[in-house]
């Protein structure tokens, strides 16, 4: 029914009308064309929209939007004398950019109306939030540990990986990270010699990785994106319940600012997880130090806080899991860590703060003695430094294959996990010292290196 030469400007049209009128811009500079070209076409598609504008109008009437508003204020009073009888989990998703209608308002309310209630804000979509190519529903619904099989959500069984295109969309706002510590990732082979990538990994698994966790787990997004862009393995970490579930509302950040995490494949620290993790053949990033060895005090760099006893290597015999002992340093030379949890608790504020926090958060192990008994929640103060460099290394995999029943052995359990920290603590000794040889650990020399080698170059690091 509309003209022919409407048609090439009508995505423009539902751009603005869907209230994303930048989306104009974006979707016409997007295509990579020339400057000259990007200006041509936004002047064409501006001046053949307002030309076509009329036809809208005749279309869409004033009659027309009067019988669509009283639809719409019919629908709302009805939807509303029922929302009372709506028990079941609810998941809103506002658009944050709704030029039309007060989508985020409306959310707000519909979450102190509905009992089980959550919100996911998309900030950057309009009103028309599923016409939207950066909106993947999906992925949402998995950010939101939403999507599930049977009556109750698990975390390992009901996860969705996302896409290539997906984890592209996901890795975009982190890439700056790896931009600014061009990371140098290292692997064992088989035979024992250290190459420059991940080719000594495991392709099958069940494999577990086990290393120190760095202030804030800083390192996570390079080891994570390096992981799946360079051998498609997708990392299944074991994190803290907090970063899934609260005790109550409070001071704890809001649980949607740890989707990226669930969409990433993290699931949150147990047995039972563990075991269907193992039986799933899943690659699994662990950190026995836990919130210990990523809260830790000053002076704590690259110092490890384990339990005394093992906690995953009978697990990893059951299943004939490789076992990979890594490690990876440089927070040292990103920020320097100014207010630690010793200083923080003698600071009235702070430690109100702390106590608050610490009584939000799920308790993780309650009957544990010593270093790694559950840990106060507390935010250290990090100041950033002119960026180093990180650097990892892969230690050569542990075969727990055929060794089930010797492990069985709370002593021959031990002895392995012993190993397997020393292995940790030679690994991240070794990086330390062969660091000290990298030319290009300062940012400036690795700029220096891209501006004559193109930024897309991979800059060398110490000698093997």
């Amino acid at each position: 029914m509309l003209p022919e030469q409407l048609s090439s400007t009508l995505p423009y049209m539902l751009a603005l009308l869907s209230g994303a009128p930048l989306k104009m811009v974006t979707a016409t500079v997007g295509k990579g064309l020339p400057l000259e070209k990007v200006v041509s076409e936004l002047s064409q598609g501006t001046v053949a929209m307002s030309s076509h504008l009329s036809v809208l109008s005749d279309v869409l009437t004033v009659e027309t939007l009067r019988w669509k508003l009283d639809m719409l204020k019919s629908a709302a009073a009805f939807a509303n004398s029922r929302l009372h009888a709506v028990k079941a989990q609810t998941l809103i998703l506002a658009s944050g950019q709704d030029q039309l209608l007060p989508s985020k308002e409306e959310a707000q309310r519909l979450r102190r109306v509905l009992p089980k209630c959550d919100i996911r804000a998309l900030d950057n979509s309009g009103h028309a939030l599923f016409l939207d190519d950066d909106v993947s529903f999906v992925l949402t619904l998995v950010g939101a540990s939403f999507y599930r099989r049977g009556g109750r959500h698990d975390y390992v069984s009901d996860y969705l990986a996302p896409t290539p295109s997906e984890f592209q969309k996901m890795y975009e706002p982190q890439r700056w990270i790896v931009a600014a510590t061009k990371p140098v990732m290292l692997s064992t082979l088989e035979s024992g010699k250290i190459v420059k990538s991940l080719a000594g990994i495991p392709s099958e698994g069940p494999v577990i990785y086990v290393g120190y966790h760095m202030m804030l787990g800083i390192d996570l997004v390079p080891l994570v994106s390096r992981f799946r862009l360079e051998r498609n393995i997708l990392l299944r970490g074991i994190a803290h319940p907090m970063l899934f579930t609260k005790l109550r509302e409070g001071k704890l950040p809001a649980l949607s600012s740890f989707d990226t995490f669930r969409k990433a494949g993290a699931v949150p620290v147990s047995a039972t997880n563990f075991y269907k993790l193992c039986s799933s053949k899943s690659h699994i990033l662990l950190y026995p130090g836990g919130m210990r060895e990523a809260l830790h005090r000053k002076g704590e760099e690259y110092k490890l806080f384990w339990p005394e006893q093992s906690e995953f290597v009978r697990m990893a015999a059951k299943f004939g899991a490789k076992i990979v002992p890594f490690g990876s340093i440089g927070e040292d030379d990103v920020g320097q860590l100014l207010l630690d949890y010793n200083d923080l608790r003698n600071i009235p504020y702070f430690r109100d703060a702390i106590e608050e926090l610490t009584d939000e958060a799920v308790k993780l192990r309650t009957g544990t003695e010593g270093e790694v008994a559950n840990q106060d929640v507390h935010l250290p103060i990090f100041v950033p430094k002119v960026p180093g460099r990180f650097y990892y290394i892969f230690g050569k995999p542990i075969e727990t294959e055929g060794r089930k029943q010797e492990l069985r052995s709370r002593e021959k359990a031990h002895e392995l996990y012993l190993e397997v920290k020393a292995e940790v603590e030679k690994s991240l000794a070794y990086l330390k010292e062969k660091r000290e040889n990298d030319p290009y650990r300062n940012i400036l020399a690795r700029l220096a290196y891209q501006a004559t080698h193109g930024f897309d170059s991979e800059v060398p690091t110490f000698d093997l």
